[in-house]
């Protein structure tokens, strides 16, 4: 397939899609839902006919409105672009070394009294002696291993490769030669990645361990600079929705209130930070699985650029909509954890074109814009409205202008995103040749996804096409702009069926659309 690119007006570009104003188009308004929710005794049911008639699975399809893109004459203009990775050309030769500066982040953080312990905590307390890795580690294994509250937030730990980690740190640290602000720090790596001596289960009874081994170049990062991997934490089944319910492998409450879930589908990851477990975790995100726990759990989370962190040699299962990100508890651990992460691979003809995240930004001065979607943002819960609105407040204050702007077919949008990340993963034949060991709620949404028309894909990939030439466009008018949205429409999601949905599962695709 091929995408809509205007190399000539955005020369220092890869892949810049052509800057064209999208349709007018009703302004949204939240769809209603035309899905019912499904718990226990139902959706077990439902989960078990939809894997055997194939019937139930188109229904569904349509039931969800993905044929609904068939109606938009205007994709008629646009070609499919499956890919929507942009890349800035212009390569800085003012990079810095990995640890050079890394250090001058590290050092601008100043600990705050109601956080959890920071990374730049812990380097600190090595390198003052007060603290040794090896007595966090042993400490925090303890910690974990006797508290199930806190273990269900780890699928797989090996002590003891987390020990010898720890102890190679504390020789780094007793000679001053620690490797980068990173060493020693605890960090949990979601059960997405590859990690060699570990099996890979997506959170699912499947064994999707690579037989090469292996760990993917993100991690690899992390670990080349120190960081002490505590384990694989738990996700939702196959990062297939957002809250994190996983009744095969067990789910992790929200820290803050166990009524609620932690989101997901990067939800072990945000539980170890939340809780205090870890400063760092790795998570990955494809319709927000890295966001949507981080604010559910208040949390920092980034879902950076497609393209820009490689996950080598791990394969994706939704190629054209996954990334992986960190989860922090700050800004700066966050943007500490994502330099390493986001180092380029030379190896992967798309990473190697980025530029190292160490370079000096942009000389260029623009407006401070923030632009708003007024339709989409007035959607939100009150309490999320009150928050966001006091955060646009603050940067009013810091000398930020606000301006209108229009998104068209964001329901479409959201459709077609779905749509797209469904298909994609039930293209694995690993996945879908094992369906019937998998929760009921995935088998559902693994037989709808199986159902989609090539013709309605590609629909869904000019849907994207629209899409980023309407955001290119809106860019063009207002260069540098913010485009300032709530993560989640709500504060959090209650486990509004107790112990039955955690036992069962739940299924409620109105919601996690929204």
């Amino acid at each position: 397939m091929s995408s809509t690119v205007d190399q000539k007006n955005q020369p220092g570009f890869y892949g810049y899609p052509q800057i064209r104003e999208g349709p007018e188009t009703p302004p949204y308004a939240a769809p209603p839902g035309n899905n019912p929710v499904l718990r226990g005794l139902p959706l077990a049911i439902a989960g078990s006919l939809a894997t055997k008639f194939n019937l139930i699975g188109s229904f569904l399809w349509s039931n969800t409105g993905f044929g609904i893109l068939r109606q938009i004459r205007e994709l008629d203009d646009y070609e499919p672009r499956y890919d929507p990775t942009v890349i800035t050309l212009h390569k800085s030769t003012e990079s810095k070394p990995n640890a050079e500066a890394s250090n001058d982040i590290s050092a601008e953080y100043q600990e705050a009294s109601n956080r959890h312990y920071s990374a730049a905590y812990y380097t600190s307390a090595y390198k003052a002696g007060k603290l040794t890795p090896t007595q966090v580690i042993t400490g925090l294994l303890d910690q974990i291993s006797a508290k199930k509250h806190h273990s269900v937030a780890f699928l797989q730990m090996i002590p003891e490769k987390v020990l010898a980690a720890a102890e190679a740190s504390t020789a780094r640290y007793k000679s001053g030669q620690p490797l980068s602000p990173l060493d020693g720090v605890p960090v949990a790596v979601k059960d997405e990645a590859d990690l060699d001596g570990y099996g890979k289960s997506f959170g699912s009874p499947i064994d999707y361990t690579r037989k090469k081994g292996g760990t993917s170049w993100c991690v690899k990062k992390w670990e080349d600079a120190g960081a002490i991997i505590v384990g694989k934490s738990n996700m939702h089944e196959l990062g297939l929705d957002t809250t994190n319910n996983n009744p095969l492998k067990g789910t992790p409450l929200n820290p803050h209130n166990p009524s609620y879930y932690t989101g997901g589908s990067s939800g072990g990851s945000a539980y170890a930070v939340a809780s205090g477990l870890v400063p760092i975790a790795h998570g990955a995100d494809g319709g927000g699985s890295i966001r949507i726990p981080a604010a559910y759990c208040g949390l920092y989370g980034l879902k950076p650029t497609h393209g820009r962190v490689s996950i080598f040699p791990t394969p994706s299962l939704a190629t054209s909509n996954g990334v992986m990100g960190p989860i922090t508890s700050n800004m700066t651990d966050l943007e500490l954890a994502y330099r390493f992460l986001a180092t380029p691979d030379p190896s992967n003809p798309i990473s190697s074109l980025f530029s190292p995240p160490f370079s000096s930004p942009s000389s260029k001065s623009h407006r401070k814009i923030l632009g708003i979607c007024k339709p989409w943002f007035s959607t939100s819960h009150p309490s999320v409205l009150s928050a966001c609105n006091a955060a646009l407040d603050h940067y009013t204050s810091l000398g930020y202008e606000t301006v209108s702007i229009s998104l068209p077919y964001l329901h479409e949008g959201q459709l077609a995103h779905a749509l797209t990340i469904l298909t994609e993963i039930s293209t694995d034949r690993t996945t879908t040749s094992a369906l019937s060991s998998l929760t009921p709620a995935n088998r559902i949404l693994l037989s709808v996804g199986t159902k989609t028309p090539a013709n309605d894909f590609l629909l869904a990939q000019k849907m994207r096409a629209l899409l980023m030439s309407h955001l290119a466009y809106l860019w063009e008018h207002y260069p540098g702009m913010l485009i300032v949205t709530p993560t989640t429409p709500n504060a959090g999601w209650p486990v509004s069926g107790g112990e039955g949905d955690l036992k069962y599962g739940i299924s409620d695709a109105d919601m996690s659309l929204r």
